[in-house]
């Protein structure tokens, strides 16, 4: 089993299980990266990541949240992903790299249209406020 479908069955995993803060640890690697499509330098840290992804769950991770398609090779997996955010239609593709074990050391997300993006900000914006105050 390559480490991408090893990786891949963790994250839908911990996607169907809400993308809990401590399910999103168990799977990501301590000095993993996390590329936002808002934010222009790259997050570093599992810590970090770790918020991020679980800010994502919350905003992005609606009742409309689907995967589109989904295509790995070797260490790389790229998911198609469509959801709506407060009437917005969002269109977007995750791309992860594992590591050996299927752990993930990068995580890079990208959306569309502009409409879209001004609305993840908008979103991610105030779920990561809102989890630095907890």
């Amino acid at each position: 089993m390559s480490s991408a479908a090893k990786g891949l069955a963790n994250w839908h995993a911990v996607i169907e299980g809400g993308s809990t803060r401590d399910a999103l640890a168990q799977i990501i690697r301590e000095d993993a990266v996390f590329h936002s499509p808002v934010v222009h330098t790259p997050q570093e840290g599992r810590a970090i990541v770790v918020a991020y992804l679980a800010a994502a769950g919350q905003t992005l991770g609606n009742d409309t949240f689907h995967y589109l398609r989904e295509v790995a090779d070797g260490d790389t997996a790229v998911l198609e992903f469509a959801c709506e955010m407060e009437g917005i239609k969002v269109n977007g593709i995750d791309m992860i790299t594992f590591d050996e074990e299927g752990m993930i050391k990068d995580f890079k997300v990208m959306v569309r249209p502009l409409k879209a993006v001004n609305k993840v900000w908008e979103m991610m914006g105030r779920q990561l406020g809102k989890a630095k105050a907890d």
